[in-house]
């Protein structure tokens, strides 16, 4: 009998390889272990309550056309469950589940696979737990896993979250002001706004992490029976390659499927790993329709992460995807005024005025700009003020002013057309103007890193809509016009030299 279960069951898995991926049969099928054939029914193994949701939910289709074709109408298919892997004293205990939920299952089945449906976490598990930062008191009474953590002691289970990150010392600015209002609605009721999945992106420095982390905090200070989850995209993919490496890949799933909130950080990091995102998708399904909170963060808008499979990225889109954006002069002031108050730190307003007007980059850059200045001060034993400021910071400041910034830009263009810097900022719709100014739109958006928003009101109060047809007109004209693709090379000659 064993035999014949056997063969049935290689002849089944020609036709399901037929019908799915590669990578999809050998994470789904190969781990598959066929048991007995009795009556017409075919006995299967699968190594867990997870393993056996995710056939029944994403091919249990395939599975009953490949029963058909060996047995015939008559032919059903049955789990055998591993609700506990066993040690070398005690043999591994499953339990027997049909494979169409809706059917009726013994009742001592449906039972114990209802007391122990993600079975005994195994020395493995404790592994992935313990690598991600939660280690294990007692997980021998672990059950459904998209239930609180019965069998872990929640005070083992670490979130990796830096408390010193709040909404409280995040600046709130028209930069960042979605994105905070959003991270705050989600905070306060996790997994039941709309704002589920909740991606934030944005450039360098400009306080995603600080947003997401601050988000975190929040939630375990007023959900203490929660358990949240920061991690980096690059960690999550360091502990799946450890796990498939010691054959612990199911345990590292159910690891991940306790968590209630989870961050993931820089998600770009995933793009061209592709066993990885496999995995990060069937964890996004399980948690989302748990009605668990997914945050993340990236470099860039879900559009333009190459290298994600499209049915990852379109979930993504699910919920709220909102930028971070370099923050204005106005937000660069409080961000100094607030660093210096939580630092207990006195600094005259001409100082933070110039601070401000001098380091417009990111938030990371202004924050080592005032780290610099603190030290100097301290060093010499001098108070702050706006000579010592220049004085100390020259060297940090020179560089930033080196750079290509849309005051340089607006002063270059406009000498190379012959035309003022008042009349490139006026309403003027003269034709050598309107070129001009678009040139230098053009160019602010390639070389600085000022939002549309930004980069429109320093031409005069315009709107965003105006920069993208000026970048759109540009690049329409060097595409067709060889004299005036000639004068962008030669401004982008000026630009590369600085």
């Amino acid at each position: 009998m064993l035999k014949d279960c056997r063969t049935v069951w290689v002849n089944c898995l020609r036709v399901i390889k037929a019908n799915v991926g590669e990578q999809s049969f050998r994470t789904w099928f190969e781990p598959i272990v066929p048991v007995q054939l009795h009556n017409n029914v075919l006995i299967i193994q699968v190594p867990s309550q997870f393993f056996y949701e995710w056939l029944e939910e994403h091919y249990v289709d395939v599975l009953k056309k490949s029963i058909y074709q060996e047995l015939g109408p008559d032919g059903r298919l049955e789990y055998s469950i591993v609700v506990d892997q066993g040690n070398s004293q005690n043999k591994p205990r499953t339990v027997n589940i049909p494979t169409a939920r809706k059917a009726a299952a013994p009742a001592q089945a449906a039972t114990d696979a209802a007391v122990v449906a993600a079975g005994a976490m195994t020395s493995s598990a404790r592994n992935v737990a313990a690598a991600a930062g939660a280690p294990v008191k007692s997980a021998d009474m672990l059950r459904n896993p998209f239930e609180a953590t019965k069998g872990i002691d929640r005070n083992y289970l670490q979130s990796q979250l830096n408390n010193t990150y709040s909404f409280d010392n995040y600046v709130e600015g028209s930069c960042n002001r979605l994105a905070r209002s959003a991270g705050l609605a989600v905070a306060n009721k996790p997994g039941t706004t709309s704002f589920n999945p909740l991606m934030i992106y944005g450039g360098v420095g400009l306080g995603k992490t600080h947003l997401v982390q601050a988000i975190g905090n929040h939630i375990k200070a007023t959900n203490a029976d929660k358990f949240v989850l920061y991690v980096s995209a690059e960690k999550f993919t360091n502990q799946f390659i450890e796990s498939l490496r010691n054959n612990g890949v199911q345990d590292f799933a159910n690891f991940y499927l306790l968590v209630d909130i989870l961050i993931l950080d820089d998600v770009q990091f995933l793009a061209g790993k592709d066993k990885t995102q496999e995995m990060f998708f069937h964890i996004f399904n399980h948690l989302h329709q748990a009605g668990k909170q997914i945050v993340m963060t990236s470099d860039r808008p879900p559009r333009d992460l190459n290298g994600l499979e499209d049915r990852l990225l379109s979930r993504f889109k699910w919920g709220l995807t909102t930028d971070l954006q370099s923050p204005d002069f106005e937000t660069r002031m409080a961000i100094i005024q607030n660093k210096m108050e939580q630092d207990g730190i006195d600094i005259p307003p001409q100082v933070v005025e110039y601070l401000a007007h001098s380091v417009h980059t990111n938030v990371r850059e202004l924050e080592g700009v005032l780290i610099s200045l603190v030290a100097q001060s301290s060093l010499n034993r001098r108070e702050i003020d706006l000579e010592m400021a220049k004085q100390a910071l020259r060297h940090i400041i020179e560089e930033v002013e080196a750079e290509v910034n849309l005051d340089f830009i607006q002063k270059t263009v406009a000498e190379h057309f012959g035309i003022s810097l008042d009349l490139m900022k006026a309403k003027t719709r003269k034709k050598e103007v309107v070129t001009a100014r678009q040139v230098a739109m053009y160019f602010a958006k390639e070389h600085t890193s000022h939002s549309l928003k930004s980069i429109g009101h320093n031409f005069g109060g315009r709107d965003h809509s105006t920069v993208i047809h000026s970048v759109q007109t540009v690049s329409d004209l060097i595409d067709s016009d060889k004299s005036f693709r000639s004068t962008i090379q030669e401004l982008r000659k000026k630009f590369a030299g600085k």
